[in-house]
């Protein structure tokens, strides 16, 4: 029996090195979790057998159970370097149409061929499709889908709004409206331009030309628009590019040069008062909206039916900081925005802490594309092991629950870093020279066992 027993022990010694050697050999391993060899002893016991004289039978391996403790992070220069700080697993699968996920802490990402995100393995991690405004349309572990980075470009968006705010000088002699030349800077006070953008993305240079009228009060202008050196008619414009057939309008500011122009009035103490059309009529709002960009301006094919309005931010109640004003100050443009995109490139992916992963243009723009797909279980130890520092769900670890990352116990999701395993080498060398001693221990009881039957062999 005491052979039996010796043996047990030098058994579970064997297995306690194998499991230290193990983790030893991972300690650079990224998102390796370290394992610990439990074991219990062998007691047998019958209704004849003397209970208070009972040995035991030796030692038996219970479990080698891995250790899920957080590793230390690791940052890299790779964004898509991932790394969990909670309970959390990525999800992946080993082709784009298969349902065998797997798990795994190791965030090691690249892009192949198609542009998907996969692993050292080739396995495609896994995603929740977004909302245009970024919110998850479903978190369900059966509605993910891999994650795939675009390499297309981000779509234009043509300009429908320009937002103005100047001061005009109050000084300024005042000019004769029938000599407006656009290449004559005599002929108008002031000017600045905005490029602005069509459907297809393409550039155009919106001018606008601010002119004191001579012919009213000292603090009227009159503003005609200009797009890629064409007049742009406005609300109203019944003379303009291309010319209208009958009488002008009453009222019609008419330029010198077969243009119609809007006119912005300001008080004698400088503050915006009206703007009116081309036509006479007052804008309530201070838009002044352009007609159809179709014809001689949009000649590429872009949208026709394009039109651009020119926002002063004009309240005929109260006098805002965002209106123009006529000061005794130097022309100065203090605002001038448009809500046009130009066409994009991809120049960056960033993934946040909430595992939502958005592209960046080169037009300033970002867009949403996924969101990372994180996965806990009520018993991580109870999880398959498989190599490639992977697991799979079993009856003992519970059904996977996928949700997102900042939510819950699935714990935070860190960009270009990785997670070290979560062996501590010092600690692993002590344990190894303890399963050595204890090796050494059952290899004499053994030996001992042997003299002693040696010599029980011996006696004559």
């Amino acid at each position: 029996m005491s052979f039996n027993i010796a043996l047990s022990g030098v058994s579970a010694a064997q297995r306690d090195l194998d499991t230290t050697a193990n983790n030893i050999a991972n300690v650079n391993t990224v998102g390796f979790k370290e394992s610990r060899a439990e074991f219990g002893d062998v007691y047998a016991s019958s209704l004849l057998a003397g209970g208070k004289t009972k040995v035991g039978d030796g030692v038996i391996t219970q479990e080698v159970a891995q250790q899920f403790s957080q590793g230390s992070l690791q940052f890299t220069n790779n964004s898509l370097d991932l790394a969990v700080t909670g309970n959390g697993f990525f999800a992946t699968i080993p082709e784009i149409d298969s349902r065998e996920f797997s798990f795994t802490r190791a965030g090691m990402f690249k892009l192949d061929a198609e542009n998907f995100v996969v692993n050292s393995n080739g396995d495609n991690l896994l995603g929740f499709p977004v909302n245009p405004d970024g919110t998850s349309s479903s978190v369900a572990l059966s509605t993910t889908q891999p994650v795939r980075i675009p390499d297309s470009s981000g779509s234009p968006q043509p300009t429908s709004e320009v937002s103005l705010k100047m001061n005009l000088p109050a000084g300024d002699d005042a000019v004769n409206l029938d000599l407006f030349d656009p290449s004559d800077p005599l002929t108008y006070n002031a000017a600045t331009s905005v490029t602005v953008f069509d459907s297809l993305g393409d550039s155009h240079v919106m001018t606008y030309y601010f002119m004191k009228d001579s012919a009213a009060a000292s603090n009227e202008w009159v503003v005609a628009t200009y797009m890629d050196e064409q007049p742009l008619n406005t609300e109203g414009d019944t003379i303009g590019n291309p010319p209208a057939t009958g009488p002008n309008v009453v009222g019609e500011t008419s330029l010198g040069t077969g243009v119609a122009g809007y006119r912005m009035t300001f008080s004698a103490g400088g503050d915006f008062t009206e703007i009116q059309n081309a036509d006479g009529t007052p804008s309530p709002t201070g838009d002044i909206t352009s007609v159809a960009l179709g014809g001689t301006i949009l000649a590429n094919g872009s949208d026709p039916s394009q039109t651009i309005s020119t926002n002063f931010a004009f309240d005929p109640n109260v006098a805002t900081a965002d209106e123009p004003t006529q000061f005794a100050s130097a022309f100065e443009v203090t605002s001038l925005e448009q809500d046009g995109l130009a066409v994009g490139r991809l120049t960056g992916i960033d993934i946040g802490a909430d595992g939502l992963v958005r592209a960046t243009y080169s037009n300033g723009t970002s867009e949403p594309i996924i969101r990372v797909a994180l996965v806990r279980f009520a018993n991580d130890q109870g999880l398959t092991q498989q190599s490639n520092t992977q697991w799979q769900e079993s009856i003992l670890s519970g059904e996977a629950l996928a949700g997102e990352a900042t939510t819950g116990t699935f714990g935070d999701i860190n960009s270009s870093a990785l997670e070290q395993a979560n062996v501590n080498l010092t600690t692993e060398l002590i344990d190894l020279i303890i399963a050595q001693r204890n090796f050494q221990a059952n290899s004499r009881a053994l030996e001992v066992n042997n003299q002693l039957n040696q010599t029980i062999l011996n006696i004559r």
